[in-house]
């Protein structure tokens, strides 16, 4: 036998030869970027290309390790609502589109999460858990649908996301049913319920066996609670435990005026980041978490309540700001990254509906990095570029809106978006040693735009702009009678100032502008009896901007009017609805 003996500085060359024609060979094999990144704006020497666009409106998804994509849609297309997609070349772009999935897919029962796990593809809708076996070499599974889990059908925070551990478990998210459990849901000042009786079923996580058929709820067992809507789930197989972004409540101003601005309710509450162990409570009715204060406090509904019988609320990991709906949560265990996002949490924000009368926010894919099993710095801005625009007014201006994340088996990230159904893949074609601060700058800059800052009070508020216009309509329409300061003439036409016809209920306000008004009235304890013509030849958007100017130029704390308040109340009178 001839012995060998080779030198340890030999050795030691070979293996940085070694690893450096494997990183050669992994980048040449990677597609290139669109020219654009697909429209998106990403760190340094990260790549972008446009996968597949338009296959319906994309939400979760999953990646096989052949590279296979399979997404769940929430508009059936084919009579089904999943779509499998295959790139048969090795320009990153999808070449092969089926459509499948028999089970119930109409309208509002299409998926709502999707996860490749033991060889199987689970995925959930409105009101079950499906599986089917993976067919080797198959783009569309042979094997038929298996039924895993059933629940009952409602219609609030309907997503049931799923979450697999390492020894044959899976986690669902029940959402709540309520915005924040009060007695008369989304009603403003109405007490919340205490205890709250939805946690019986809703606003948890629980566990069940991830390989038995036809269970139901009670086949599982309540893993957390406390949780409104806990839809970026993900396990964190460094750690062995389980994560959750979860969806804080909606309408503080709106519901509580005299205790809220409309600058906090556009802020607060946070989006939550747990690290969720058995057990855990998050708090969900009772509390909300302020990041602005870096600490839970009662919300209004539950003040007074005596809470000491409540279990402590557990404190999340990261406060992100308000609204900003995340999506999902995705850990990273590839190797075609940098190191440093090796463990951490990509999380997919949708972005706000809830922040008027200020720009609507997230719409971003972030990152938060992690070292030994928790966060080792800020959440920073990965991919941005999504919504097409800095400013956003209303989320359906928005062109995407991110949604589902993935990992290919080389590494790459993918990310889905809701409106249209593109998808990207995201690439890394540098040097990973020496990547950090530097090549990040670009991205933490992007901290200032519009749609991700922090609001200004006054210079964000997008209703002061509406109301100098809107003024522009009063001179025209209005000051003849109302006169310039509001106050009317004291005899014939009533005045707007300190008006509960203008400060109060925003839809009896604009059904005045819509059908006029005629009779007597009474304002500030004096009665007026002459007509009001309608005004119905203004358009939704004039008739927002006048109101607005009127209860925000002559009244305190009074709100804007939105386009889309006016567009609704002139659609239900044209129906014959809301004519008392």
């Amino acid at each position: 036998m001839l012995l060998l003996k080779v030198h340890s500085s030999t050795l030691l060359w070979i293996s940085i030869i070694i690893i450096f024609l494997t990183s050669c060979s992994q980048k040449s094999s990677l597609p290139a970027g669109d020219i654009d990144n697909g429209g998106l704006f990403l760190p340094v020497k990260f790549e972008a290309v446009v996968v597949v666009d338009s296959i319906g409106r994309a939400r979760h998804m999953a990646v096989n390790k052949n590279g296979d994509i399979y997404v769940k849609l929430t508009n059936a297309k084919q009579d089904s609502g999943i779509v499998a997609l295959r790139d048969l070349g090795s320009d990153g772009k999808v070449d092969s589109i089926a459509y499948f999935g028999d089970y119930k897919a109409e309208k509002g029962y299409g998926p709502t999460e999707m996860r490749i796990y033991n060889g199987y593809i689970y995925f959930s809708t409105k009101d079950a858990i499906y599986r089917y076996k993976l067919t080797p070499n198959k783009l569309v599974p042979e094997s038929k649908i298996e039924v895993v889990l059933t629940y009952g059908i409602y219609t609030s925070h309907i997503g049931k996301t799923l979450a697999f551990d390492d020894d044959g478990h899976m986690y669902v998210n029940f959402g709540s049913l309520t915005n924040n459990c009060q007695i008369d849901d989304r009603t403003p000042e109405s007490p919340g319920q205490y205890p709250c009786p939805e946690f019986a079923k809703h606003a948890g996580i629980w566990k069940f066996d991830a390989n038995k058929l036809n269970q139901s709820q009670d086949d599982g067992v309540r893993y957390a609670t406390g949780l409104r809507d806990g839809i970026a789930m993900d396990w964190n197989h460094a750690t062995n435990s389980l994560f959750v972004v979860e969806h804080g409540r909606d309408q503080l101003h709106q519901h509580w005026p005299s205790l809220y601005s409309e600058w906090e309710n556009a802020m607060l509450p946070s989006e939550e980041f747990f690290e969720v162990k058995e057990g855990m409570n998050g708090g969900w009715p009772y509390y909300y978490y302020d990041q602005l204060q870096n600490k839970k406090v009662v919300s209004p509904e539950y003040r007074g309540v005596d809470l000491s019988e409540v279990d402590v609320p557990e404190n999340p990991i990261i406060g992100f700001p308000g609204h900003w709906a995340p999506n999902d949560l995705f850990f990273y265990t590839g190797n075609q990254f940098p190191d440093r996002y090796k463990n951490g949490a990509f999380i997919a924000f949708h972005g706000s509906g809830y922040r008027a009368p200020y720009p609507q926010s997230g719409f971003i894919v972030g990152f938060v990095p992690f070292k030994n099993g928790v966060p080792s710095g800020d959440w920073e801005i990965f991919a941005d570029g999504f919504a097409g625009k800095d400013t956003i007014v209303s989320s359906s201006d928005a062109a995407h809106r991110p949604m589902g994340l993935a990992m290919g088996p080389d590494g790459s990230l993918y990310v889905t978006e809701s409106v249209n159904g593109k998808i990207w893949r995201i690439l890394y074609k540098g040097e990973k040693e020496g990547f950090g601060t530097d090549q990040l700058a670009k991205m933490e800059k992007r901290k200032m735009l519009t749609h991700i800052k922090t609001p200004d009070k006054i210079k964000d508020n997008l209703a002061i702009g509406m109301a100098n216009e809107g003024q522009k309509i009063y001179n025209t329409y209005c000051i003849s009678c109302h006169q310039a300061d509001g106050n009317g003439d004291g005899n014939r036409y009533p005045p707007l100032v300190e008006s509960d016809w203008v400060t109060g209920d925003k839809k009896r306000l604009i059904k005045v502008i819509l059908e006029g008004l005629e009779g007597p009235i009474s304002v500030n304890g004096k009665s007026f009896n002459d007509m009001m013509p309608k005004m119905d030849f203004l358009s939704d958007e004039d008739i927002a901007k006048v109101l607005t100017y009127i209860r925000m130029n002559f009244n305190e704390n009074a709100g804007a009017v939105q386009e889309k308040e006016v567009a609704r109340l002139r659609d239900r009178l044209l129906d014959g609805q809301d004519k008392k």
